[in-house]
């Protein structure tokens, strides 16, 4: 499993799920991204990118000002 790391830490909505959608063309399914977000959007606007492109939000946690978004890759 590939561990690709995003930081999104600055940007507004939708450039944070924009830029994780093109991360995860790359990458194979199983394999995951670990994003930071501080966008308060980014709470709401990335766990239904995921539900809607088939990927699984395994993990969500707040990391200083921002959120660690751990998103695995669907098939």
């Amino acid at each position: 499993m590939k561990i690709e790391k995003l930081d999104a830490t600055g940007l507004l909505c939708p450039l944070p799920v924009l830029k994780a959608r093109k991360r995860l063309a790359a990458l194979a399914p199983g394999d995951q991204l670990h994003m930071t977000a501080d966008d308060p959007a980014a709470v709401i606007d990335v766990p239904h990118f995921c539900a809607e492109a088939g990927h699984q939000l395994t993990e969500t946690r707040t990391e200083g000002a921002a959120e660690l978004y751990i998103i695995t890759k669907g098939g």
